[in-house]
Formats: structure tokens, sequence, C-alpha cells
């Protein structure tokens, strides 16, 4: 691992990413689009390519001369009307990264793919990387999008391609410039979330999935996915937790899933009247309630993921946020 290219790389994962990967000794190449925000990755000492994953000429001139290659770049889009294009993104862009990637023959492919891809356990226990894909009745489109995309992988793995997929939770770190983990920091310390709903989710250091890509790209075993997660909390001990380090409100009460899923619908229609994407839809409580535990004794066991406390991760998250601004 020497050169290397990440798409993504202005986003929170792809920029801690290239800066570790910078640190590493590597030289670092990153595929953007010419409008790319720039705040994430900085001044970073990496080669700018412009270009779009949607666009297999510009990523064959971006993968050439490179060993290795961490497929980072993604849509993360819960609203219906943005579905066409975060397939284009996610899946026919995964289609393009991997045959670019096995016209020039690289040495190491490492595809971000997300727990979202994972099926849940009906019995409430944490799932792992055998859980099979079972949100299809939900018609949740990021969830689809990941998991089509992991497809194109293991397709590429047939022909040759020497890839590894990770798999993270919801990541929380510095540089997350557009509020995806950090959206419920940001509402917590607005005082906008005073309540908790059912369910829950798995939390995860954004340091922590970049070593277990680093990892993944050294030992990990072709045509393995490795689900790189950190601690199991409920959406009540994530607010709580959260309003602790912001100075927020501590959730008041319960509120019931039906309520929530017929709010979600008020707004997303109000939101498809505007033109505008809704701050809550029906794709993003689609299965609220549901088990959404993960396990990484896998990753730990091959790729020695270590995880750090949540509670470090959302103060680390917060302090970042506060130091630049964005709060």
């Amino acid at each position: 691992m020497k050169n290397v290219l990440v798409t993504g790389g202005t986003g929170c994962l792809g920029s801690n990413l290239a800066l570790a990967l910078l640190k590493e000794g590597c030289t670092v190449r990153i595929l953007r689009r010419q409008n790319s925000d720039l705040r994430a990755i900085g001044n970073a000492e990496v080669e700018h390519r412009i270009g779009d994953v949607r666009d297999i000429a510009s990523i064959r001139r971006a993968i050439q001369g490179c060993d290795t290659v961490f497929h980072t770049a993604a849509c993360i889009s819960y609203w219906r009307k943005e579905r066409p294009v975060m397939m284009e993104i996610n899946v026919a862009g995964t289609r393009n990264m991997v045959n670019a990637s096995l016209e020039v023959g690289v040495e190491r492919f490492v595809h971000t793919s997300s727990v979202a891809a994972i099926g849940f356990r009906p019995d409430g226990e944490p799932a792992d990387e055998t859980n099979r894909f079972n949100w299809d009745v939900y018609d949740v489109g990021y969830r689809i999008s990941k998991y089509q995309a992991e497809q194109e992988i293991q397709r590429g793995v047939k022909l040759g391609l020497p890839a590894v997929i990770v798999n993270p939770s919801v990541i929380m770190g510095p540089r997350d410039i557009h509020f995806h983990g950090g959206q419920i920091l940001r509402d917590v310390y607005r005082r906008r979330i005073f309540y908790y709903t059912e369910g829950g989710m798995n939390v995860v250091s954004v340091a922590d999935v970049v070593r277990g890509h680093l990892q993944a790209a050294r030992v990990g075993r072709i045509g393995e996915r490795y689900i790189l997660g950190g601690a199991n909390v409920t959406l009540k001990e994530l607010f709580q937790t959260s309003a602790e380090i912001t100075g927020g409100i501590k959730p008041l009460f319960r509120l019931p899933t039906k309520a929530v899923q017929a709010l979600a619908v008020l707004v997303e229609t109000i939101g498809n009247l505007l033109k505008r994407r809704p701050w809550l839809s029906r794709e993003l409580v689609a299965g609220l309630g549901l088990p959404t535990r993960f396990t990484s004794e896998k990753a730990e066991r091959e790729l020695g993921l270590t995880t750090t406390p949540f509670q470090t991760a959302l103060q680390e998250t917060f302090e970042w946020y506060t130091k630049n601004g964005y709060l």
C-alpha cells in the first residue's frame, strides 16, 4: 500500500482516512467533483483528481498508478425523491469502480459498505456478517442501495478483484461537515430533541473505522465483509449522553412509534411540496424499534479492531464542531 486512491475524500470518513494514510507515508489521491466542499479535507497534501464515480472515464484516469483503492464515496439519503440519484452513485458508481479497478489491475480494493446492508436479528441479539439482508419489506432506499453495491463488489471478486468489504455503523467524529452521525448532536445541542423513541443504534468512532479500513487493506480476506462497529445503545441513552455533553435537554418522555411515523409523513409531505429535503421522512423511521444491534467480533479477531467508548466519540465530535464554528 503505497500509492492510494480514496473516493469520497472530502467527506467525514474519506478525509479522516486520507489524513491517516498520509501519516502512514502513502501518496494519496482523492477523486472528487469540481464543486465538492473542501472544508473537511482542508489543505491536506493530497492530489485532487476531478471526476465522478458515475463517470468511468474519470475513474480510470484517477486509478492509474495506484496500487490500492478505498471506495468510501456514497450518497446518504432517506428522501424518496433522491433515490434515483442515490442508486446511480451507490450502485452504478460502485459498478464503475469495480470495472475500472479490474481494468487497471489494482492490488487491493476496500469497499465501504454499511451495517445498513446487513439484516437484523428478530430475536434482538447482535447481528453479524452472516445475517442475510431482510429489509426489503421496509423499502428503505439507502439500505437497498448499499446491499446492491455489495453485490457489485462480489461480482468483481468473482472476476478477480482483490476486494474486501467493511460495514461501519453510525459514524461519529471530527470533519462530519454534512452532519450525518453528527446531526444528533446538533439537534440535541439546539434543543430540537427533548424526547426519545423506541429503538437504538450502533455508534462507532471515525478513528476506529479508519483503523479498520487500514487493517482491511493489509490483512482482510478477499471477498469477506467486516462489521466496524462500536457500542450498541438505545436512543434514550444516546440522546441523554448527547445532552450531557452539549448542554442540551435530556429526553423528557418517550414519543410513541406511531406518532413518530405520522409526523414523518407530515414532514415529508411538506418537504415534497416545498421541494426541500425534509428533516424527517418515512424511510428514516421505517422499521423504528426493530433490533439494530451489531457485533464486531470478526473484525476484532481478524483485523485487530479496537473500539473507543461512544461517549468519547460524541465528545470529540462536539469539540470539533465547537472549535470550527459548526454549532
